[in-house]
């Protein structure tokens, strides 16, 4: 599974779309990087790692100088190879280890150390969401100046098969006459040769051998560039990414496919816009349940949020923390789909939503009139863009959701008006992000961090979701 690409979801301009990655086409940019790296040594170093770093690499010192060690354990003794010299740091890998961790377990998947997806699987999940909890704790003292009054203890659910939301890449390799379904390999751009995957819901996660062998008997295969899954309640529906109109034999095979599977199958030969249903037709909505008999509907591209059971949890300490009230008014920003609006609006008296993407706003609203929920307030509006004029900005609200993308709410916040807010619920995919952003709310705004702690999304990650309330004075 890719470790966090599908929560780091939108780019700066407030919109749910995934940041293509970066490319460095001008041979400058190379010259000049290629001066900042030192000849690799040809054998293994050792080294006892003396703790984590955020990331998830083991942290040691060699000669003065710090190495971060994939793979490697604190209190471990690792022989390992190095892949990166810099002035400041080394990086490598572990290649044995001497003298093993009581938290080091045997990972769950026949592909990690070759899948990039997942780093954690050898750290016994407990010590995961400890390595997690203190991630946030250091960012909001180091980042933000700040410390929660209450520590909330960490919101976890199931550690396997968790994952709905995935996008894999696809790769037909002519000097092996083999096709691949999956995801990078570690600290490569090449796909790793996978047949299953422990993470992804078992529809999808335990099909990627069968999937290869499909996708590797059609005429196009060399024009299918990605896969995408898309998981609800009921069914999970797969698009597909090709790049060339597929021919009619094709067209059948994956109709057989998805027939034979039950999954919902789509075509993607161009944009979002272009997601044509091929199995079943009409096309049939995606739900989730957020609580008792409250479903939401979503199409095979809309961002969800990528674990169902944790997402429960998520929504019933979000409402608990938060305590909406059925006289009072809540705003809520980056609302997408309605994952918490809903919810919200069962409860408070009245809701302002306010997304950056106009298409997922049409959805939320046909989701609110369809369960009849008629006190919410929908605005379209790029929240990372100064200059806003809303009358939701200078409007008196008793409570305020944030749920921003990974570059957080400092926009936003620097414009609104905070008049009557006495609780602020922010849900983060970057602690780093939370952290300047509750600084800032402490600092200038007049709110104390009430209580804060993380949300374990992505297990066998190194990635931190986390929930924090902010109280006024």
């Amino acid at each position: 599974m890719p470790s966090a690409e599908m929560r780091a979801r939108r780019p700066h301009s407030g919109m749910r779309a995934s940041r293509p990655p970066p490319t460095f086409p001008f041979p400058s940019y190379h010259k000049k990087m290629s001066r900042k790296f030192k000849k690799l040594p040809t054998e293994p170093g050792e080294a006892v790692i003396e703790n984590l770093s955020h990331d998830g690499r083991g942290v040691a010192h060699i000669e003065g100088k710090t190495v971060f060690v994939a793979g490697a354990l604190p209190g471990e003794r690792v022989r390992f190879r190095y892949t990166r010299r810099l002035g400041r740091h080394d990086e490598g890998d572990t290649v044995e280890v001497l003298e093993a961790s009581p938290q080091r377990v045997a990972p769950g998947c026949p592909h990690f150390g070759v899948c990039g997806g997942c780093s954690l699987q050898h750290l016994a999940h407990p010590a995961q969401l400890e390595l997690k909890q203190r991630t946030l704790l250091e960012q909001l003292q180091h980042i933000g100046g700040i410390a929660p009054e209450t520590v909330l203890p960490p919101l976890s659910g199931p550690i396997w098969g968790y994952r709905r939301r995935a996008r894999m890449g696809v790769k037909y390799v002519i000097k092996k006459d083999s096709l691949l379904v999956g995801f990078r390999e570690k600290s490569s751009g090449f796909l790793a040769e996978l047949q299953r995957c422990e993470v992804l819901q078992a529809e999808v996660g335990q099909r990627i051998g069968q999937l290869r062998e499909v996708l590797g008997r059609l005429a196009g295969r060399d024009h299918i560039a990605q896969l995408e899954m898309a998981g609800g309640d009921a069914a999970t529906a797969l698009v597909l990414r090709n790049l060339q109109t597929l021919d009619e034999a094709d067209l059948v095979k994956l109709r057989e496919f998805a027939q034979s599977t039950g999954l919902h199958l789509y075509l993607q030969p161009g944009g979002l816009d272009s997601i044509t249903p091929l199995w079943p037709i009409p096309a049939q909505p995606l739900h989730y349940l957020l609580e008792d008999d409250l479903a939401l509907e979503f199409g095979p591209s809309d961002f969800v949020q990528v674990n169902a059971e944790m997402n429960r949890k998520m929504l019933a300490q979000a409402m608990s923390l938060l305590a909406p009230q059925a006289h009072e008014r809540v705003l809520e920003l980056f609302c997408g789909l309605g994952n918490f609006t809903l919810p919200l609006a069962r409860r408070a008296g009245e809701v302002t939503a306010v997304e950056g993407d106009a298409a997922l706003i049409a959805r939320a609203r046909a989701n609110a009139l369809r369960l009849g929920l008629r006190n919410i307030e929908y605005d379209t509006a790029n929240l990372a863009e100064s200059g806003l004029n809303r009358p939701w900005l200078t409007g008196r609200f008793d409570k305020l959701l944030l749920d921003p993308p990974r570059t957080g709410a400092q926009e936003i916040l620097q414009q609104l008006s905070f008049k009557g807010v006495e609780r602020i619920l922010y849900v983060s995919c970057n602690p780093a992000t939370l952290a300047r952003d509750a600084g800032e709310l402490v600092r200038k705004h007049g709110f104390r961090l009430a209580a804060a702690g993380i949300m374990d999304m992505f297990p066998h990650t190194a990635h931190v979701e986390s929930i924090a309330l902010l109280r006024a004075r």
